[in-house]
């Protein structure tokens, strides 16, 4: 082949690589800065000048732009004229550790409020009846609440409950106690372990209007079949976390 069209094919090849290292280096940047923000590395709200974060991290400022346009698109930060690149979104750390309600976990945060759309018997389908041990079709309690944090919409959660629990759970003030404390109170007996399931998913019509989030933006469902000691199962959850306001987080170890 002539060099001349060797020089022709090289220059747009070079040039597509260089392109895609900078995403990739952008796509790590965007990592590292939204740990930071997730963890109080900026303490007043604003990030460093872009200079400032290249030098930092040995990068192009290009690449600094691209990576702060990437936590723009989450909604993370923002660009304010006179002051920079802003937080306007705080996520929130949501432990995987311990089996806890939300209002527990987050009770450092601020103020966790229910706002219960639905409560009332209905028949159990399958899955649900399978993975509570009632029998199919057998009247279970199901609530739907819209769990607010500090004002702000943050998960929507359907729960299904026994109804010989869920007929207790009725006359309980399901919009200021998380339901893992009202069902130790009825069972006299503390819960024991949960099966979880942790993955991301579309959000549905319903789900994005009452979760103030754009239909179609992904969000966390976490499923959760809960356990008395005794081994019961006593409540299953579908939870819609908006993935803008939460991050999930814990430590695990390699057994031996």
């Amino acid at each position: 082949m002539p060099a001349e069209r060797i020089r022709e094919h090289t220059v747009p090849l070079a040039a597509a690589r260089r392109r895609r290292l900078r995403a990739d280096q952008a796509r790590q940047l965007a990592d590292l800065l939204r740990h930071q923000v997730r963890t109080g590395g900026f303490p007043d709200g604003v990030l460093p000048l872009e200079g400032a974060i290249g030098a930092d991290y040995r990068v192009s400022r290009n690449t600094v732009r691209m990576a702060l346009d990437l936590l723009r698109t989450e909604g993370l930060v923002e660009r304010q004229p006179g002051v920079g690149t802003v937080v306007v979104c705080e996520k929130y750390s949501h432990g995987l550790e311990r089996l806890q309600g939300l209002a527990e976990i987050l009770r450092e945060h601020g103020e966790v409020d229910n706002e219960v759309r639905t409560v009332g018997p209905v028949p159990a389908p399958a899955p649900v009846a399978r993975r509570l041990g009632v029998a199919e079709h057998a009247d279970v309690l199901y609530i739907e609440r819209l769990r607010r944090l500090n004002g702000l919409p943050l998960s929507l959660d359907l729960t299904y409950v026994p109804m010989d629990l869920g007929a207790g759970l009725l006359g309980c003030d399901l919009e200021h106690t998380d339901v893992f404390r009202l069902l130790e109170t009825l069972t006299g007996q503390p819960l024991g372990a949960a099966e979880i399931t942790l993955e991301a998913v579309n959000a549905d019509a319903h789900s994005a209007a009452v979760l103030q989030a754009p239909r179609g933006s992904a969000v966390l469902m976490l499923e959760r079949l809960t356990h008395l000691c005794d081994g019961r199962p006593v409540d299953l959850e579908f939870i819609r976390f908006r993935g803008d306001r939460i991050a999930m987080s814990g430590l695990l170890h390699r057994s031996a």
